[in-house]
């Protein structure tokens, strides 16, 4: 194999990467984007050039002999980044793990360690690659040696070489030097000649040649070119001399210490789980073998079979009490029976399947109570069992909501073939490898049994060796109340809201559509009479004609594309003009109509007669649950036309909506979590929190309290629980930010505990990179330690509230499982079938009212033990509009 030597710029590479990806962090809080992003560049090199010898070259932070000659030498740049810096040692030592020579010599820029080593390569018949996104190496282009200069961030380079670059820019590569010594630098404030640009240094350098030789023939130039040539003669060749890079670096190295290819793949893989780089480690499994055994498993002989044998498989599993299972479906009505398959394995070698005409034989193991079922999204296999009445009983671990609880800012989604990366370092197919993606995709119906077989084998594989890991990292975390108690049994109830559904009017909701579009048509002549003209108003661009031309409205903002319309631009302009309060509603309610009636319309179900919500549990990260197809947790309420959607959203046939809500869940939360005795007592002797507030902000008797000032009381209280600035309050409630600031300080001065207990959650989220709530979730917050000062605040914000949000999430949940279970244990036909936030409703049969009344208070109220007891409003009524 020919001799192939690449040599990185370092730091211009990791710093490309920075800019060119969002924001990374893994599990620890490390920002970790220009990292993955310079290893996708090094696999992509090594790929497209097959190297046999690889250095990368960095920057020193001493001064260079450039900054001793020119003080001013680089003055001026930017000061790295915090987040770019902490990433620049964990390269490093990832280089040194791939066994990559890396290099970098006080006193010398890396530009000039690449220069020496490009010529030693040249002298030893290397074919050699120089890897930067600096244009300044181009001068280092031969006939020997080729300048690969990054573009799109790091994703693509454009290659130069010595006729490449004469053909493109008809100029050698050494001249180069002289174009940066004629026009200067401002990155690198390199002087230059002033007033010299790119086209008239071009047009001298090309026919003079050099800079030298320009001077010395200065008498043949003209006009102001000239006497500008005459006037920094002397510069021109010293910036020359500081665009020139050195070849000659006294650096001890032998090209043999730059052989690439002798790495450990284990140790590489370790350091790419600790990054949290799932996907690379993929590409090192693809790429070349190295040297040495591999200790990473691409493939495990499972042995996959029909399960013939039954009573024997029921043996093995009533032996450890453990049955692995995963089901597989057909696309469907979720009423319907589409089961196809069943995998069961009970010690995750052997794995089995039956087909859906079998599922009388393993109903018994399925249902049995006493067997742990583990598996891979198990509220799937939940619901493929549901219309075979079947219940798939002791859902006892799902590594998907594991993986969820471990790190919920993960970098990685949940996907098996992800999770059986990290903790195995084993490659299987992920679902989109399977099926494809997009309008080609294929379903599991498309598969044949050999494939699903191969696919549903490993996941039940991954599940095996993988839950055991997990459970240690509950132990170690403190976390095994909120998994086993907490968020697995959440798996059933989830299941079955869904299963369940809400009843939809469709009269009543094609009534609301008739009279939103009616609504709609109006505003439309309205808007229309207002702006002298018919136009679209769904159309930004038209729009900002409109308000910014016609109307000659203030300008707010300006896109890329015309004027901004957006919802705060137009808030802003809302005294300015009578058309805003109209285009504000239109949107309003051509969004309602849209989302909430057509869209409601297109997803009742033909069978049922009812919208059946997906729950999802591994979204947020504040381990709030989250609805889609429809998001029910986001019907508007703040509008009356908003609250008119809940109309439509009925209680059955001799059934009634029990909704509860709990009153200021975050307040009595934040007042536990800080201790502080004043809001404690408030809540304890059940006064107003609100007026108790005012009452002390503004120096009155609670009973003398107006309205204004306890909204304005409510504004700060739920302010400080979200972190709010001064600033940001002052924007609430429209005051003066030394006012909202005034009210801030005399906040924390009535209830000092809560001044104590934010600063302590921001230190411990600064010292520890996430924080906790009650029950132990973590949150990380890497923003918390940005160099950005909105970054930053940003984190300290989601530090404050975190710990609140999150302990509020948790306690529903907990009472979710807890009313569930009731209404399950006591047998009663009535069933919890939504949750919004802080809310739940049941959908009460008229006959066990009252019952279900009681348990739901009891069960709220009683979810957790904190300082302040929790306060349930619970109402009735025959649709969701009539219990609010």
């Amino acid at each position: 194999m020919d001799k192939r030597l690449i040599i990185i710029d370092g730091n211009s590479i990791i710093n490309r990467a920075f800019y060119a990806l969002p924001d990374m962090t893994n599990s620890e809080g490390l920002h970790t984007n220009a990292v993955y992003g310079f290893t996708r560049m090094l696999f992509k090199i090594i790929d497209d050039y097959k190297p046999t010898h690889i250095s990368v070259a960095f920057d020193k932070k001493a001064p260079t002999f450039r900054h001793k000659e020119y003080a001013d030498y680089k003055a001026g740049r930017k000061k790295m980044p915090d987040e770019l810096g902490q990433q620049l040692q964990p390269l490093k030592e990832l280089l040194d793990t791939f066994n990559i020579h890396r290099m970098e010599m006080a006193g010398y820029e890396a530009d000039d360690l690449i220069g020496t080593v490009a010529k030693m390569g040249e002298d030893n018949d290397f074919e050699v690659y120089i890897v930067t996104g600096d244009k300044d190496a181009i001068q280092l282009a031969s006939n020997k040696t080729t300048t690969l200069i990054t573009k799109k961030g790091v994703g693509e380079v454009e290659e130069y070489n010595y006729d490449s670059v004469v053909e493109r820019y008809e100029m050698t590569p050494t001249q180069f030097i002289d174009l940066k010594g004629l026009m200067g630098d401002k990155s690198d404030n390199i002087p230059g000649v002033p007033g010299i640009g790119e086209k008239t240094g071009i047009k001298l350098i090309k026919e003079f040649s050099s800079i030298e030789n320009i001077i010395e023939n200065i008498d043949q130039l003209k006009g102001s070119v000239k006497k500008k040539i005459e006037e920094n003669k002397e510069q021109a060749i010293f910036s020359k001399k500081l665009a020139t890079i050195i070849r000659d670096v006294p650096i001890e190295i032998s090209l043999d210490e730059l052989s690439y290819g002798d790495y450990d793949k284990k140790a590489v893989i370790e350091e790419f789980k600790k990054f949290g780089f799932t996907t690379l480690i993929k590409q090192v499994l693809a790429m070349d073998d190295v040297e040495g055994e591999s200790t990473v498993e691409e493939k495990s002989e499972l042995k996959i079979s029909h399960l013939d044998n039954v009573l024997e498989f029921k043996k093995e599993v009533e032996k450890t009490n453990k049955l692995f299972i995963k089901t597989v479906s057909k696309v469907g009505n979720i009423l319907e029976q589409n089961l196809m398959y069943v995998f069961l394995s009970a010690d995750g070698e052997n794995i089995y399947y039956i087909n859906d005409e079998e599922l009388e034989l393993i109903k018994d193991i399925i249902s049995n109570e006493e067997i742990k079922k583990i598996g891979y999204n198990l509220k799937d296999d939940y619901l493929a069992f549901k219309p075979y009445n079947i219940e798939i009983n002791n859902m006892f671990f799902d590594i998907a909501i594991g993986e969820y609880l471990i790190d919920s800012k993960s970098s990685t989604s949940y996907e098996c073939s992800d999770i059986a990366m990290k903790y195995l370092t084993k490659k299987i197919k992920s679902q989109e490898e399977l099926l494809g993606k997009g309008a080609k995709a294929k379903k599991f119906s498309d598969l044949s049994l050999e494939e699903l077989s191969t696919y549903f084998g490993e996941i039940l594989n991954t599940v095996y060796n993988v839950y055991p890991m997990m459970e240690k990292t509950f132990k170690d975390m403190d976390m095994e109340y909120l998994f086993y108690d907490v968020e697995m049994p959440l798996v059933e109830v989830l299941g079955s809201m869904e299963y369940c559904g809400m009843a939809v009017d469709k009269n009543q909701l094609n009534e609301l559509g008739n009279k939103f579009k009616e609504i709609i048509s109006n505003l439309e002549e309205e808007i229309f009479s207002l702006a002298g003209e018919k136009f679209n108003i769904n159309s930004p661009k038209q729009l900002g004609v409109i308000l910014f031309e016609k109307l000659e409205l203030p300008v707010i903002k300006k896109t890329k594309t015309g004027y901004s319309t957006s919802a705060d631009v137009l808030e802003k302009l809302r005294d300015k003009h009578e058309i805003i309060d109209k285009i504000t509603e239109y949107r309003q309610i051509v969004k309602l109509n849209s989302t909430y009636v057509e869209g409601l319309l297109g997803i009742i179900n033909p069978i049922s007669g009812r919208i059946h919500s997906s729950f999802n549990q591994t979204i947020t990260t504040t381990g709030r649950i989250s609805s889609t197809e429809p998001n029910l947790q986001n019907i508007p309420v703040k509008t009356e036309m908003g609250r008119e959607i809940r109309k439509v959203f009925i209680a059955d046939e001799h059934s009634k909506l029990v909704d509860a809500d709990y009153s200021q869940v975050e307040l009595r939360v934040l007042a536990h979590m800080s201790g502080d005795k004043h809001m404690i007592e408030a809540f304890q002797n059940d006064i107003d929190i609100h007026s108790k507030t005012a009452s002390q902000i503004f120096g009155v008797d609670v009973n003398d309290v107006s309205s204004k000032q306890r909204s304005e009381a409510k504004a700060i209280n739920f302010g400080i629980v979200y972190g709010k600035t001064d600033f940001g309050l002052s924007q609430d409630l429209n005051i003066p930010v030394p006012q909202a600031k005034a009210y801030i300080e005399s906040y924390f001065a009535n209830y000092d505990k809560i001044k104590v207990f934010m600063d302590d959650a921001i230190k411990n989220a600064t010292d520890n990179g996430y924080a906790l709530t009650i029950f132990n979730r973590r949150r990380y917050i890497p923003e918390i330690n940005s160099s950005n000062f909105m970054v930053r605040n940003q984190g300290k914000r989601f530090a404050m509230n975190a710990p609140i949000q999150g302990s509020a999430a948790d306690i529903i949940k907990i009472a979710m499982v807890n009313v569930f279970t009731r209404l399950k244990d006591e047998n009663l036909k009535s069933r919890l079938i939504l949750q919004v936030h802080d809310e739940l409703i049941v959908e009460a049969v008229e006959e066990e009212l009252d019952q279900v009344c009681n348990i739901v208070k009891e069960e709220m109220e009683s979810a957790v033990n904190l300082q302040v007891h929790l306060d349930v409003d619970l109402n009735v009524g025959d649709s969701w509009f009539e219990t609010k």
